[in-house]
């Protein structure tokens, strides 16, 4: 059976607290039960952490520690920890976005999950899902949240029909910042170039 430290809500904020914000400030500032559990804290003490007014429940599942000062990305970083067991990816059009590769403007924000995953509730509508199992190679961090590479932002992009401006676009900045290997450039264009089948 798991074990989770007994410090009494009485006791915080102290130990309980230092662990989870610590955990908070390397996430913009949200935790979720997941994260407690691995610092083998009960996940009931979030709730503790509510009542206090240290933390707000922003979503099932998602925390956020009030003293982390927000930031434009919180709601990126909130999006990839709303799926919880499958801890999304942020992918498309929105990696291009935040890549700045070129001048796409989503309307929402895009995810990977694995192919697996099925969602218990309702995905939020400013989210879209896209079931994919990445390979460690196709993640990356940006800013401290995950997001595919600027390679697999173009494969995303090329995939979904992205326009050829934008995706010339999104390559040559690619190309221009040495974000894309010889092989990899080759690879974009030439799939860009492909006529689609029929």
């Amino acid at each position: 059976m798991e074990k989770f430290h007994s410090s009494s809500a009485r006791s915080m904020p102290g130990r309980v607290f230092t662990q989870l914000l610590e955990v908070a400030q390397d996430q913009h500032g949200y935790v979720t039960p997941r994260d407690a559990r691995a610092l083998n804290i009960n996940p009931l003490r979030l709730q503790d952490l509510v009542r206090q007014g240290l933390a707000e429940h922003v979503a099932h599942g998602v925390y956020r520690i009030v003293l982390v000062p927000m930031t434009a990305l919180d709601q990126y970083m909130e999006a990839s920890l709303w799926p919880q067991v499958a801890r999304g990816v942020l992918c498309a059009e929105t990696a291009l976005d935040l890549h700045e590769l070129c001048d796409v403007n989503p309307a929402k924000i895009h995810m990977t999950v694995p192919t697996g995953y099925r969602p218990r509730r309702d995905v939020p509508k400013l989210y879209t899902l896209h079931y994919c199992d990445l390979d460690d190679q196709d993640v990356t961090r940006h800013e401290g949240i995950p997001i595919v590479t600027p390679y697999r932002a173009i494969l995303d992009g090329i995939g979904s029909h992205l326009g050829s401006r934008l995706l010339g676009q999104a390559i040559d900045n690619a190309k221009a910042r040495g974000l894309l290997t010889r092989e990899q450039l080759a690879d974009v264009r030439r799939r860009q170039k492909a006529p689609d089948p029929a």
